[in-house]
């Protein structure tokens, strides 16, 4: 196996100071010919270097790029088209050193929405910054990839969080106040929760990440007024999900009562969540349902080229609903939908070589 590093400057940051590339990744392919297609995956924070996929597609002819934006680790800084130039870095890098004759965009978790925008933006500029703030230098000058693959992906950073979010909150500032009608883990609710209980709750959800934007846009024009250009803050409270709790909501193969972090009413409670490290800019870029162009289901709708959709039955945070509306808002004819047992990150034995047996046999079919 050949690990090739990357490091490459964006049009928009250049190298830093000490040293480092804004754009960063690993290069995973196998001993001898060079592949002909390479598949290419980025998260919005998450550190896909060295993505448990690569080694398994590689060890199959698939070229593998792990890759990083500007943003890896710092999710609290993120902009969208400023992401979307350095995800282009590594598609031309692909394109042009290694001489693929095919680009996949691998979105994985959170990463499927932010490689469905890069796909739109390169096949129909839409994309636009903040107001006040320029485009991202290089928006319009994207390649678009061949071919669009989501594994365990959710539709959407705006809709994960809200689906998420704790309906029960009654004062962003204090994350103790509750409201005791809409809280999940209060055993006078459920579960099993009554279909009333769940229309009020999910209401609510929605209304609490409307009130956060209301509050959000309001604070950054008075914070600019003053000459800062942004500030911090925090949402807390975020695995709430009524499906977390009941696994009688959506039926799968997920275990009860367990969330990415542990026992939903403990992780909670904590300190750690999505969205808890926020600013305000960030909050507009990412996570706002009104404002931020990170939902999935617009992107899909300009992806007409090949697609597949890889659903874990066992997933505690990614769930059926989510895979269906990601293969019925892509816009191509030639799109596939697949499910495997096994969990969010396919840890299950078998699984990891099940779900690259997938796509090497979906990617042969088209481009081999």
């Amino acid at each position: 196996m050949i690990r090739e590093f990357v490091g490459l400057p964006s049009r928009t940051a250049g190298r830093a100071a000490a040293g480092g590339h804004p754009c960063q990744g690993l290069y995973h392919r196998g001993v001898g010919r060079k592949p002909k297609v390479a598949v290419i995956a980025t998260h919005y924070q998450i550190d896909f270097s060295e993505h448990y996929l690569a080694d398994y597609l590689a060890i199959r002819g698939i070229g593998f790029l792990g890759w990083n934006t500007r943003f890896r680790g710092f999710e609290s800084n993120f902009l969208l088209d400023h992401a979307l130039v350095d995800i282009g870095v590594g598609v031309r890098w692909l394109r042009d050193v290694q001489g693929v004759d095919a680009v996949v965009l691998l979105g994985n978790s959170g990463g499927g929405s932010l490689m469905a925008a890069y796909q739109s933006q390169a096949v129909e500029p839409n994309v636009t910054p903040l107001d006040g703030m320029r485009p991202a230098a290089g928006l319009t000058e994207l390649i678009p990839a061949d071919g669009y693959l989501a594994t365990a992906a959710h539709p959407g950073r705006p809709e994960v969080l809200t689906a998420w979010m704790d309906a029960a909150v009654v004062d962003e500032n204090d994350p103790v106040a509750t409201d005791p009608s809409l809280d999940l883990f209060n055993d006078a609710n459920g579960p099993p929760y009554p279909p009333e209980f769940l229309d009020r709750y999910r209401a609510a959800q929605v209304a609490r990440n409307h009130a956060i934007t209301d509050w959000v846009e309001d604070e950054l024009k008075r914070v600019r007024a003053a000459g800062f250009s942004d500030r911090p803050f925090t949402v807390m409270r975020t695995w709430a999900d009524p499906r977390m709790v009941d696994p009688n909501i959506e039926p799968s193969k997920r275990p009860a009562n367990q969330c990415y972090a542990g026992v939903p009413v403990k992780a909670n409670r904590s300190a750690h969540g999505i969205a808890a490290a926020c600013t305000l800019r960030n909050w507009l870029n990412m996570w706002s349902l009104r404002v931020a162009q990170t939902r999935a289901e617009p992107h899909l709708g300009r992806i007409t080229c090949p697609a597949l959709v890889i659903n874990a039955e066992a997933d505690s945070g990614v769930f059926p609903s989510d895979a269906q509306r990601i293969y019925d808002a892509l816009a191509g004819a030639d799109k596939a939908q697949v499910s495997i047992d096994t969990d969010h990150y396919f840890t299950t034995p078998g699984a990891r070589t099940e779900q690259a047996d997938t796509i090497a046999k979906w990617i042969s079919k088209r481009w081999r």
